[in-house]
């Protein structure tokens, strides 16, 4: 990978991850708030919070990935599969700048998985 290209990648992930955080911190603030003392209203209210939780499930599993994205960048191993060892394709960190796996295997991994769930 290019380094003036990584660094325009670092930038991409690092302002993501402090909107995701920022919004990780309104949901957080959501679902601490007290519900309504009127039952129909609580039971939407109750409806409500498992949604913005799910959604922050989601915002810290990404956060997650940017987080271990911005480490194999400071550690060198960015851009390199986990698995095998190979430069990933600079197009597939494009898409999916959190990919630690080269293409060929990330499939491997998803039909292990596939054969696994059946």
């Amino acid at each position: 990978m290019q380094e003036n290209w990584q660094d325009g990648l670092r930038e991409r992930l690092e302002l993501k991850r402090d909107e995701l955080s920022a919004r990780l911190d309104r949901i957080t603030a959501n679902v601490r708030r007290s519900l309504d003392t009127d039952s129909k209203e609580r039971a939407k209210e109750l409806g409500d919070k498992e949604v913005v939780d799910a959604l922050g499930n989601e915002a810290r599993e990404e956060l997650g990935k940017i987080t271990t994205a911005l480490a194999r960048m400071d550690i060198g191993t960015f851009g390199l599969c986990s698995d095998c060892g190979t430069q990933i394709a600079a197009e597939r960190i494009e898409a999916y700048p959190y990919a630690s796996e080269c293409i060929d295997c990330a499939k491997l991994g998803e039909n292990i998985r596939a054969r696994n769930i059946r």
